[in-house]
């Protein structure tokens, strides 16, 4: 299997597992983590070093970005250590930064762009252009920062000119957490801090907020809790540090689930059983749903139920509220294609503002391959049955999670084929190799 996953055939099939997997996958470390770390490193005064930083296209988009507002981003060797020589707050302008089709770093580097005083726009490719971002220049306008719209009003891409000149603002929390994360990250560069409130009550992916104040204290600035649900940034600035990244959550995800539906046994070493990553909360459903979850300080482990007499494992159903962990809702439609009884996902309505509508694409990519599947109003309903999942060739709508997720039928069902494999690459470039560890 190659390492680069945009030389894969398109489609690229996979093939079923011959036996249950007995196996332990590493994985890299956590994309969301490391482009947090990456913005406090780099608006941090002198050299920070992130040990088991993950690597992907979304953390090469933020590296290129805060490489062009002036910082070093340097990774000298193969194991995984990212050494960042940081700006002291101060970004370099003019310029312009391409995001490319990070969302990550469209959210959080365009209000940190606002402290470099001159003139700097914000670009991304196209799917990425179609992405809201309006509640975020709103309030940037808020805080004294001067917005041009160069395309679709609430659109990338703009041309930010700052710094701030407020040090409160609100903004809703209906759309992304990553707005309040990437006022967070910039606030804790500003020299009278900053206070973020939100306008609506519900905050979408809540625990991300929390995984930024967590990044954010650990390079110096902690967040604290104000009244009515403000966050109060302090004045004085980052300082650098050593910041070891736990692995990712959601590309583990992928493989405690392939677990789950084999029967087989998935250990992922290193990831915590406290993890700050929302999407290790997918073993509780895997749980749920009939697997054995096993947690302690060295990794997270899984074990799916054995096979019935048709050779195929037979899961549970329930209704499971997503809201916290979104991205996992493709994965838990896959597992939900072997349950015996109704699955229903719940509170992920937004994810159809994502890379693709993934609502509709988990939906639609069910009934492909045959399983009975409806859309709801915030999530979906998947009432499996009959002779289970068939081959197919999968649709993946430029979304790597779509691909990672649905590539899972494919360990079990045979005939199953993933289109545009390559699009894994924007967070896990080596998942199709770390997929055909399973067979060892």
């Amino acid at each position: 299997m190659p390492a680069d996953p945009r030389t894969l055939p398109d489609p690229c099939p996979v093939v079923p597992l011959a036996a249950s997997p007995d196996v332990q996958i590493r994985v890299p470390g956590g994309r969301s983590i490391t482009n947090r770390a990456l913005v406090a490193a780099a608006l941090a005064p002198g050299t920070s070093r992130l040990l088991g930083a993950g690597r992907s296209d979304d953390t090469e988009a933020m590296a290129g970005c805060l490489r062009a507002l002036g910082a070093e981003v340097d990774a000298p060797d193969a194991e995984a250590t990212v050494v960042v020589r940081g700006v002291a707050g101060r970004p370099r302008g003019p310029v312009e930064v391409f995001t490319h089709l990070s969302g990550t770093t469209s959210r959080f580097v365009t209000p940190v762009v606002a402290l470099a005083g001159e003139p700097v726009r914000v670009d991304a490719a196209e799917p990425m252009r179609a992405r809201p971002m309006a509640d975020l220049l709103t309030a940037l306008r808020a805080l004294g920062v001067t917005i041009v719209e160069h395309g679709a009003p609430g659109h990338l891409p703009v041309t930010v000119t700052g710094p701030p000149t407020g040090t409160d603002v609100a903004v809703a929390g209906t759309v992304s957490s990553q707005f309040l994360s990437g006022l967070l990250l910039a606030g804790g560069a500003m020299a009278d801090g900053l206070t973020v409130r939100r306008t609506t009550d519900r905050l979408v992916s809540a625990p991300y907020v929390g995984m930024t104040r967590a990044v954010m204290a650990a390079f110096g600035v902690g967040v604290a809790d104000g009244p009515d649900g403000a966050l109060v940034v302090p004045p004085g600035g980052y300082r650098a540090t050593t910041y070891p990244v736990e692995p990712d959550a959601a590309t583990a995800g992928y493989f405690l689930a392939a677990a789950t539906i084999t029967g087989g046994r998935v250990r992922v070493p290193d990831l915590p059983p406290a993890a700050l990553q929302a999407d290790a909360e997918l073993v509780d459903v895997l749980g749920a749903m009939g697997a054995t979850v096993r947690r302690d300080a060295t990794g997270t482990e899984v074990v799916g139920p054995a096979a019935g007499p048709d050779g195929r494992v037979h899961l549970r159903g329930g209704t499971f509220d997503l809201t916290a962990f979104s991205d996992m809702a493709p994965t838990v439609a896959v597992v939900a294609a072997f349950a015996d009884e109704p699955v229903r996902v719940t509170g992920v309505g937004f994810i159809r503002g994502k890379e693709t509508d993934r609502i509709a694409a988990s939906v639609a990519e069910l009934r492909r391959c045959g399983v009975d599947a409806r859309e709801t109003d915030d999530g979906f309903v998947v009432r499996p049955g009959g002779a289970g999942p068939h081959g197919a060739v999968i649709e993946t709508y430029d979304d790597h999670r779509m691909a990672m997720a649905f590539a899972l039928l494919g360990l079990v069902v045979p005939g199953l084929s993933v289109a545009d494999p390559g699009c894994v690459a924007k967070t896990h470039p080596g998942f199709f190799v770390d997929l055909d560890r399973l067979r060892a």
